[in-house]
């Protein structure tokens, strides 16, 4: 087995005509920032660690003549031998397909003569078992809003809050400049672009025009990953008696005259700083001493003074309004904001026949305020219908076939693979939905499979229930769990049989493996939507070890856990029906642990300094 690689940066120059590159590595995918037109880099604070034989790049290159034709893909293997022997002053450099490659490695990496920690690597993605994130990245590897509103309006703050990063302003995204043609792109959440619009000053048509340019040209782009997929329209609230107004003369003309050129972009107009608004209604008690509830007299302001006018310029345009705050305790508004967004962007992009669009998946995976729109994400990832890798274009129709989580716990998709490869890509899919802040790729590390691998197994007792699980340093954790079977499971599909009759049968082969696997896409997301919580006042900093030992533990301990895992060894599959198991998934995964007495107090106990430790996998063995 190859010594590990651990690296410190990647750096690839002379990209001419490449849209984006993602480096592959067992188990995922991730995105390389782009920083100029010919240069991609991303430094990894703490060293990514590789295990296996190789990795790799997608490079996705644009072809200028037909605009019809896809971006051009190539993979580019790289030999991790070939990386430790030819490596000068922690640098390996290579050139391939006309990329200049640069790998900077940790100085801090073991020996060459060190004896490798025995592990199970992470299963590549071969044939039919590549996870449905990838198929739905290549078309649409991130979401794309356009905010218009002036500055002090609050957009910066909002796009923060939404999208769970440190700042949105120019100065901190790529590529740097706050125009409207710009894509603007966080290295802490890569999955969304910002195109940014200062508001629309009096007489200022230059602005206006820009805008409505900007957004036709979307309108005529082929694939669905160009196009202009939400539009914010931010305004400020304006205060009774502070001499405020709602629009200014350049914003009221385009609401009045230019608001055509938004039919058919889901469009929200979002009304800023209701903070301001609910402390104006509240002094207003005081003062007149009146029994008036704050909240409803500035909903009711809001209807009269904010959504009535403009509902009256836009005529029968289909736009929505929402009030928000950056304030805690106001983020209701935020959430009703996303909550609208994902609905206009799902009815938009919907395709006619079943098959979910991947625009309203990564418009899921984007957003960092909703763990509702997470969980519903995790689920349609689930049910996605496999399709062939192509790029989604305006009115393409992919004839769906069926989706891997009915598939894999009846046990349809194991032919050839192991229970390994197939647990591999629910979890790469799921961790992919919930899009947390992870430089470190901990919530894809072998240790944190080899923990949820291990917690599933408690399912039917095949890992023993105790009152603490033992920690796991190593991936030790995956090679004993007696729910991984390392062997291929050769369980070819029989002529003559249904696919019912085929999966009653493979049961009586392994009458324990679907529990197993509903229980750890079960798991999974819960504790994933555990760590949301946790992490959700400051999702812009990397992730730590410690907050996610934490969730887990929360998971671990509770009553809900071992009600769920009962639930599931009781579910009849002595009569195995497709949609059944699929829906009882669904059905337990829905059920919030947050709302849970026992975990909410867990929660409430954990401090920041345990979210922040990032020293080790502790688990509550460590006491």
């Amino acid at each position: 087995m190859s010594q590990p690689l651990r690296i410190s940066y990647i750096e690839l120059r002379s990209a001419k005509d490449v849209e984006y590159i993602e480096l592959i590595i067992p188990g995922c995918r991730r995105s390389i920032q782009q920083q100029s037109t010919k240069l991609f880099r991303e430094e990894f604070p703490q060293p990514l660690v590789i295990q296996g034989e190789a990795f790799s790049f997608s490079v996705y290159r644009k072809k200028w003549y037909s605009s019809f034709i896809p971006p051009a893909i190539n993979e580019i293997k790289i030999n991790v031998r070939d990386v430790l022997s030819n490596s000068r002053e922690q640098k390996f450099q290579a050139v391939h397909r006309k990329l200049d490659i640069t790998i900077g490695l940790s100085p801090n990496g073991p020996s060459v003569d060190a004896t490798p920690t025995r592990v199970t690597p992470t299963p590549s993605n071969i044939n039919n078992l590549r996870p449905t994130t990838d198929e739905l990245l290549n078309q649409c590897p991130r979401f794309r809003i356009l905010v218009i509103g002036q500055s002090g309006v609050g957009k910066s703050t909002l796009i923060n809050k939404a999208f769970g990063i440190e700042k949105a302003s120019s100065e901190s995204l790529e590529p740097g400049k706050a125009d409207i043609e710009e894509e603007l792109i966080s290295p802490q959440n890569d999955r969304f672009v910002l195109h940014d619009s200062k508001g629309f000053e009096p007489a200022d048509n230059v602005n206006s025009d820009a805008v409505k340019l900007f957004i036709e040209d979307r309108k005529k782009r082929e694939y669905v990953k160009d196009q202009l997929h939400a539009v914010w329209l931010c305004f400020r609230i304006p205060i009774p008696g502070h001499g405020d107004r709602l629009l200014e003369d350049g914003a009221e003309t385009f609401l009045k005259t230019d608001t055509s050129v938004l039919r058919d972009i889901p469009t929200i107009i979002v009304f800023t700083k209701y903070d301001k608004l609910l402390t104006h209604m509240e002094m207003q008690k005081a003062m007149q001493n009146i029994e008036v509830d704050p909240n409803m007299a500035a909903n009711e302001y809001l209807k009269e003074h904010c959504f009535n006018p403009i509902a009256k310029f836009t005529g029968g345009t289909d736009i929505s309004y929402v009030a928000v705050s950056s304030n805690p305790g106001l983020e209701l508004g935020r959430k009703e904001l996303i909550n609208l967004t994902y609905g206009k962007v799902a009815e938009r992009f919907k395709f006619p026949t079943d098959t979910p669009s991947p625009v309203p998946v990564v418009t899921q995976m984007a957003q960092r305020t909703s763990p509702h729109l997470k969980i519903e994400g995790s689920i349609d990832v689930g049910r996605q219908s496999k399709r062939s890798l192509q790029p989604a274009s305006i009115g393409m129709i992919i004839p769906p076939l069926e989706g891997y989580w009915r598939t894999l716990t009846s046990s349809g998709n194991f032919r050839d693979h192991t229970i390994t490869e197939c647990l591999a890509v629910i979890h790469t899919d799921i961790v992919c939905v919930w899009n947390f802040n992870d430089p470190s790729q901990y919530l894809y590390s072998d240790e944190f499979r080899g923990l949820m691998a291990k917690l599933a197994g408690t399912v039917d007792g095949s890992t023993p229930e105790s009152p603490r699980l033992a920690r796991a340093n190593t991936t030790d954790a995956i090679c004993n769990s007696p729910l991984i079977l390392i062997a291929p499971l050769i369980l070819p599909f029989e002529a003559g049989l249904n696919l019912v009759q085929w999966a009653r049968k493979t049961y009586q082969q392994l009458p324990n493996v679907h529990h197993k696997f509903m229980a750890y896409i079960l798991d999974l997301v819960h504790v994933l939507e555990i760590l949301f919580t946790l992490t959700a006042s400051s999702n812009a900093k990397k992730l730590t070890r410690g907050a996610i030992s934490a969730a887990f533990n929360a998971y671990y301990d509770s009553e809900m856990r071992r009600n769920a895992h009962k639930q599931i060894k009781d579910f009849d599959f002595r009569i195995p029906g497709l949609d059944p198991v699929l829906q009882e998934i669904i059905s337990l995964v829905r059920m919030s642990p947050i709302d849970e007495n026992d975990i909410s107090t867990a929660i409430e106990r954990i401090s920041q300094e345990i979210l922040a430790r990032d020293n080790g996998w502790c688990t509550n063995a460590d006491g």
